[in-house]
Parts: C-alpha cells; structure tokens; sequence
C-alpha cells in the first residue's frame, strides 16, 4: 500500500498497519525513512510560527530556519533511535517478545502517521500563535501519537525474535 493509504488506515486500526509493515520483513532502510520524513514534516510545519515569530521580534528569519533545521532533521532522529531503544527495554522488561527494529518501526510509524496533525499544529501555531487553541491541537496531537505507538508498540512485542 502506498504511504498515505498506510497513514489514513492507521486511524483506523494503528496495530493492523504495524503489524502489515512487520510482516514485510525487518529493512532498516525504511524505519530511517519514516523518522526522516517525520522529521522533515515537523520542520516544515515550524515555518509558519517561526516566520510569526521573525515578524513580531524582528528577528532573521534565516537564523531562525538554520536552528530548526539543524534540530530537527540532524538531531532529533538521533534523540528518535534513542527512545526506541528505551522503548524496547521496558517492553522486553514487561514480558514483551518482539524485537528492537520491531520497536524502532513502532516509533517512526506513529510518529509518521500523525503528520497531519503535527501540520496543523504548525499552521494554528503560525496564525493563531499562542493560546488555547494551540493547546488543544497539540493535545490531540500528542494522544493521537500515543495511541498509534502504544497499539503499534503492543502489536511488534507479540511477535517472536
């Protein structure tokens, strides 16, 4: 199935689609894609509150981008690799049966499929600027990945190394 049918099925039953993308066999290549993308999308998504953020303090907005970039796309895939691995830990240390790129796949997945919120995100972050309507769109951001990694995450440890 192609990514974007993936992410859309992913609302309806995020374990189904993990468990789709584990029986395809362990390919570390498409793992990094998925955290790369993700982390590309995110940082896309901060353009609109960092140019807001350029225009109000008068700030350069080059600098600004320079800073995410490197963050996001250099440095949180790495932060990312480190929490699968976490992740994996205290899912082997609960009983859990699975294996590390099945934890790792369970991460960059949900972090992936919830892109569309993270976009929106970004743009009520951009227009709207702080406030509660921020809130509440990073708060179902944030329940929406939890339950796409938690499910995803529970359906890679029922798996046997």
């Amino acid at each position: 199935m192609p990514v974007t049918s993936d992410i859309v099925a992913t609302y309806r039953g995020p374990g189904r689609v993990v468990r789709r993308l584990l029986d395809l066999g362990p390919r570390e290549d498409r793992a990094l894609v998925f955290v790369m993308a993700f982390c590309v999308v995110a940082f896309i998504a901060q353009l609109p509150s960092l140019a807001r953020r350029a225009h109000i303090e008068g700030l350069e907005l080059d600098m600004l981008m320079g800073g995410a970039l490197m963050g996001t796309v250099f440095i949180l895939p790495l932060f990312f690799y480190l929490l699968a691995f976490v992740s994996y830990g205290a899912a082997r240390l609960a009983g859990g049966k699975g294996t590390s790129y099945g934890a790792r796949l369970a991460l960059f997945w949900a972090l992936l499929s919830s892109t569309p919120l993270v976009l929106l995100n970004g743009l009520v972050a951009g227009f709207i600027g702080s406030g509660p309507a921020l809130t509440i769109v990073g708060a179902l951001w944030f329940a929406v990945f939890l339950w796409f990694w938690v499910a995803g995450l529970s359906q890679a440890q029922r798996q046997q190394e």
